[in-house]
């Protein structure tokens, strides 16, 4: 059975390709969801893909992976650095987290180097392009197996 995934990216991640392109990479976000997509297959992995600019929203598919993902792989954008709803949503969950984020937010602005949510995730992988959802992803998969097979031996 393959582990189901969702993938939330956080505001302003819409215009991938098109926004800051030095600090964000040329990738628009249906190319990193298609790579990162093959990369899960491989991996045994399905993924669902959620974006908003809205809080809120975020909020209510936090709450809905609640019961219906093993797992959730989130770039928060700025509200990494402004939400405490975000991070009580993270909190109420069983399910683990993994933050990432495509720049190194500690090499950009001080009001960037809090997050509010990495407190209450599995981990944070950030400054690796888009290739931080690979490697987030990477890093929920091999937590879901040590899960898995720590309650095999149950």
């Amino acid at each position: 059975m393959a582990y189901q995934v969702l993938v939330v990216h956080g505001p302003n991640l819409n215009l991938l390709g098109k926004r800051e392109p030095g600090i964000y990479g040329a990738l628009t976000l249906e190319e990193i969801n298609e790579r990162l997509a093959d990369y899960a297959a491989q991996g045994g992995a399905e993924l669902r893909f959620f974006q908003s600019n809205i809080e809120g929203e975020i909020v209510t598919a936090l709450h809905d992976a609640r019961c219906n993902a093993d797992g959730v792989v989130a770039n928060f954008g700025a509200y990494t650095h402004t939400s405490i709803a975000i991070r009580d949503a993270i909190a109420a969950m069983a399910v683990p987290v993994v933050e990432v984020h495509i720049s190194n937010v500690y090499a950009r602005e001080a009001f960037r180097h809090h997050s509010y949510t990495a407190p209450v995730c599995l981990g944070t992988v950030g400054g690796f392009g888009w290739q931080s959802y690979v490697l987030g992803l990477q890093g929920l998969l091999f937590e879901l197996d040590r899960r898995a097979s720590v309650y095999k031996d149950e």
